[in-house]
């Protein structure tokens, strides 16, 4: 089913995900870049109620706060489901891991580098976050981010 791209390191497994409601995929071959993102793509492909769902197929600018510039945010998921009462929700999806989702805690156990590492990618990921949900306010979408617990 899934054919591995490359390198599994540190746990994290990379490849082409080959859907089996296929009609449902919008897009060129998707590529999980994560366990996260496999269980995301397994998810929607086997959920009867999505619709349609694709890859990195929504590009957003945002500014990066450590440089001042315009980059290109490439959001993990996009999705139309049929909710129960019939209507259709349309998704932009972010997979990450629940610890990069919220602010990063100096536990006085950590190096320094560590911190400022941690401290620097919130605050990217978060003018990305801040930047689809402004996309998504203006084209219908609503923006979630999915984490571990959502994909057990």
């Amino acid at each position: 089913m899934n054919k591995q791209l490359g390198k599994k390191n540190r746990n994290v497994t990379q490849g082409i995900f080959k859907p089996k409601n296929s009609q449902k995929y919008i897009g060129a071959v998707p590529i999980y870049r994560s366990t996260l993102e496999l269980k995301a793509f397994r998810y929607l492909d086997n959920n009867p109620n999505v619709l349609s769902w694709s890859s990195e197929s929504v590009v957003i600018p945002y500014v990066s706060p450590s440089d001042g510039k315009i980059h290109r945010y490439f959001v993990d998921l996009v999705a139309k489901l049929k909710s129960k009462d019939g209507n259709i929700k349309k998704l932009l999806i972010e997979i990450k891991p629940e610890k990069q989702t919220v602010p990063p805690i100096d536990t006085g156990r950590k190096k320094q580098s560590t911190i400022l590492y941690e401290r620097y990618h919130y605050a990217i990921n978060t003018a990305k976050w801040q930047a689809a949900r402004a996309w998504c306010e203006k084209k219908g979408y609503n923006f979630i981010i999915m984490n571990e617990k959502h994909l057990k």
